[in-house]
């Protein structure tokens, strides 16, 4: 009997952790606002579905649309002219205009795949690609255009970050802007610029999105110049949230710069993250580096200066938040280079298909979603464990009541 019950309960073991493995697979994220992606770059199509959006909030697939179009490839030449209108089609969780608080599955069909273009790639693998790495751990991928590993991808994240964007605007006006900071060594300097000069706008106006137009005509020209030989360059996209609540985010293991990371890092190509001051930072002193104290005409406290990157001990303090994201060159370039094949023999390849030369433009709406995805999902963790009542009221244990929180009513209005 005992000998029974023992077997039984390594097999509950067994199967509890083989659950918790299927759940961490990796093609999730969220823990309130949660996201799973799917599909293929050559497959049928690519999507997400969105769990756990509020109910009753508006949503027209434009909004989804709008940012899609931003992402989509063949915007110019500086993108892969694979020729996909990425229109996204809403298959549940959205009724006469408004959320219903049920699960968002969104699609977007592929119409452009050349796979003979990847017949070379199948038994070769590309240099600094995911190839060999799905090889080891799957032992069988999807080899046309990547599979999971392609930028595709990502379009399921930036449908759900339109709708992340949307609670985020209605919540309290929060406002993401990326744009392309530096491609090589030439460099925006947006401190320099201004961070409350820069506008959508601005970004939008050249293929390159970078706010300052001579600075986006420079990098056009050394992408131009780099893609005409067969090869491609990276940089850094930079993001400014604005009007973020102060308050969300949590201690140690669940900071809020540590889940930014996370989302941004995990972005096809995304290879360095830093907030605020960043690297920059282990430059200067203690007092050089400190954000001091103020209160402002409204009582509301604030920092003279932002070198924490709107963040502090893990929790937003109500600045803007400001962080960037380093992306690598795009692996797949049309050079040839040394390489193995499956079975380790040495070889040589020059990659096939349509591939950006810098993913930097594309980019800039893939990181905005991220951020927006993880913001709400903080934003939504908060209010569930923190707003159950009012700031400015005390739960009074001996008496069961609530009395007032002079403290709490001074944060909450902050």
């Amino acid at each position: 009997m005992i000998g029974l019950i023992t077997i039984l309960i390594s097999i509950q073991i067994s199967l509890s952790f083989r659950l918790k493995l299927f759940m961490g697979t990796g093609n999730s994220f969220g823990k309130i606002f949660k996201i799973s992606s799917f599909g293929e770059s050559h497959g049928i199509g690519v999507g997400v579905v969105v769990d756990g959006c509020p109910p009753r909030i508006p949503l027209d697939i434009i909004d989804i649309q709008k940012e899609l179009d931003r992402r989509k490839p063949g915007q110019s030449r500086l993108t892969t002219p694979r020729d996909e209108e990425d229109k996204v089609e809403i298959l549940s969780g959205i009724y006469n205009g408004v959320t219903l608080g049920t699960p968002i599955a969104l699609l977007v069909r592929n119409k452009d795949q050349r796979s003979s273009d990847y017949d070379e790639m199948s038994a070769k693998y590309r240099p600094s690609h995911a190839d060999a790495t799905y090889d080891a751990k799957y032992g069988v991928r999807a080899i046309a255009g990547g599979g999971r590993s392609s930028a595709r991808e990502a379009i399921g994240r930036v449908a759900a970050g339109a709708i992340a964007k949307k609670v985020l605007a209605l919540y309290s006006n929060v406002e993401i802007i990326g744009y392309v900071k530096s491609v090589q060594d030439i460099n925006f300097d947006s401190e320099a610029f201004g961070i409350d000069n820069i506008t959508s706008e601005m970004i939008e106006s050249n293929i390159i999105r970078c706010p300052d137009g001579s600075i986006a005509e420079r990098m056009i020209e050394r992408i131009d110049e780099i893609r005409r030989t067969g090869n491609s360059v990276g940089g850094v996209v930079e993001i400014i949230a604005k009007n973020v609540p102060s308050g969300i985010g949590s201690p140690v293991f669940d900071k809020l710069e540590a889940e930014l990371a996370k989302a941004c890092l995990s972005l096809p190509a995304s290879k360095g993250f830093e907030i605020g001051s960043g690297f920059g930072g282990t430059l200067l002193s203690g007092y050089d580096h400190n954000d001091e104290f103020y209160s402002d005409e409204s009582g509301r406290i604030r920092t003279r200066s932002n070198r924490s990157g709107g963040i502090q001990g893990g929790i937003s303090n109500g600045e803007n938040i400001i962080l960037r994201v380093a992306f690598k060159p795009t692996s797949t370039i049309g050079r040839e280079q040394n390489t193995v094949t499956r079975e380790g023999n040495s070889t040589t390849l020059r990659g096939k298909g349509r591939h950006d030369p810098c993913v930097l433009p594309r980019a800039v709406p893939m990181v905005e979603a991220m951020v927006a995805l993880v913001l709400l999902d903080a934003l939504m963790q908060q209010n569930a464990q923190c707003e159950l009542f009012p700031r400015d009221k005390f739960v009074d244990s001996d008496s069961n009541s609530i009395s007032e929180n002079i403290l709490g009513k001074k944060l909450a209005n902050n």
